[in-house]
């Protein structure tokens, strides 16, 4: 039951990671207030890395920037692990 509850966790973290990405493009093409990296990375982490390779690669955005691709790749085998333990105990 765990990971069910961890399942919709990361679904809906992920949610928000892949808004909050294509709102900081459109941002960026207007030069408009943008969201700070650090964030990005903390909603990784926190379980958003699936929301942060979806905005990275329909919105093309932070693409060029190697810490972005270091986080993601990071939360995803943190996250996998996580939900793999969960399912299995």
């Amino acid at each position: 039951m765990y990971w069910q509850v961890y399942l919709a966790w990361l679904a809906a973290v992920s949610i928000i990671t892949f808004i909050l990405y294509g709102y900081d493009k459109v941002q960026a093409k207007r030069n408009g207030r943008r969201i700070p990296e650090k964030h990005f990375h903390r909603l990784a982490l926190i379980g958003g890395f699936l929301g942060g390779w979806l905005g990275r690669s329909v919105f093309r955005h932070k693409t060029s920037k190697g810490v972005f691709l270091f986080f993601l790749v990071i939360s995803t085998i943190i996250h996998l692990g996580l939900a793999g333990w969960l399912y299995f105990n």
